[in-house]
């Protein structure tokens, strides 16, 4: 099947959800997030959005998201949750979507990177919900381990780095791959009800882990 060209230019000349510090998405693209903590980047990044965030996960997982802990970052009670039943679903949910232009925020939970042919069909009805829907959705894709979904706008890798005491929570998070913007590594930290990003050496060595960052603690 062919797929229409892209026509986006630079991402710089899009407007950009705001996160905190240095971390800005795109609108109207796809992201990808890998890592332990990737659940975790989305849930601060769904605080920063507003209306209902959708949130598709496979029905045959085995973790979901916890209601309690996803109050640190967002009001659970904006939360869509979506099962499909079937691996191909997954996508197909995330593109009508963002198509759609219905929501600020679509994440999908996928079991392993998608190839260049989907990312672009999820590009395509991003824009397309950009310019015809009430909002410039954001699609996020959560993949394992190192990722590597082929054309995305940009990946960021999340890892818990908490520190010692039970109050020092904090992560790290990398931008390995950017349209408009080099790789760089940050140590996040919440920092009055929000978060704040420091930025690190790419080779520096981060806290040691001493909290685990499972799916249903975010």
């Amino acid at each position: 099947m062919t797929v229409p060209t892209l026509s986006h230019g630079l991402s710089r000349s899009r407007p950009l959800l705001e996160v905190t510090g240095e971390l800005a998405l795109a609108k109207g693209r796809v992201h990808e997030f890998c890592g332990p903590a990737r659940r975790t980047l989305a849930a601060v990044v769904a605080g920063r959005t507003a209306g209902p965030v959708l949130w598709i996960v496979p029905a045959w997982a085995p973790e979901r998201l916890n209601p309690e802990a996803l109050l640190r970052f967002f009001d659970p009670g904006r939360l869509m949750l979506v099962e499909p039943a079937r691996g191909e679903d997954l996508l197909w949910c995330m593109e009508e979507a963002l198509r759609a232009g219905a929501v600020a925020l679509a994440v999908a939970e996928l079991p392993a990177p998608p190839g260049l042919t989907p990312v672009r069909r999820l590009h395509l009805a991003a824009e397309t919900g950009a310019g015809e829907g009430q909002a410039a959705p954001v699609g996020l894709i959560l993949t394992p381990g190192a990722g590597g979904a082929r054309g995305v706008e940009s990946r960021w890798h999340a890892a818990p780095a908490h520190g010692p005491g039970d109050g020092d929570e904090g992560w790290t998070i990398e931008r390995r791959l950017a349209r408009a913007a080099p790789p760089a590594r940050w140590r996040m930290v919440g920092r009055g009800g929000g978060f704040a990003l420091t930025r690190m050496a790419r080779g520096a060595a981060a806290p040691d882990i001493r909290r685990s960052e499972a799916a249903g603690h975010c």
